[in-house]
């Protein structure tokens, strides 16, 4: 798709986030976020808020130079 668009100016990224509190799925139960927040190196659950920040980041100007990229939003897994 990168190449594809890319002679129109559209960029083709997509985002991976890990572990979001949302409520999809019936959301995240007390002991679960306990756990998943205990594998990450930052030591908590990502907000959407985390997930929307790099949307508006990879709708920025600023990036303009990355293409064709998967970003994981996982706050780094330690296993």
């Amino acid at each position: 798709m990168a190449k594809e668009f890319g002679e129109h100016r559209i960029r083709a990224n997509s985002i991976a986030p890990e572990a979001i509190r949302t409520e999809l799925g019936g959301g995240l139960t007390q002991e679960f976020e306990t756990l998943l927040a205990g594998q990450t190196a930052l030591g908590r659950v990502g907000e959407p808020d985390d997930v929307a920040c790099m949307v508006a980041s990879l709708l920025s100007d600023d990036n303009r130079w990355i293409n064709a990229q998967n970003i994981e939003i996982a706050g780094v897994y330690i296993i």
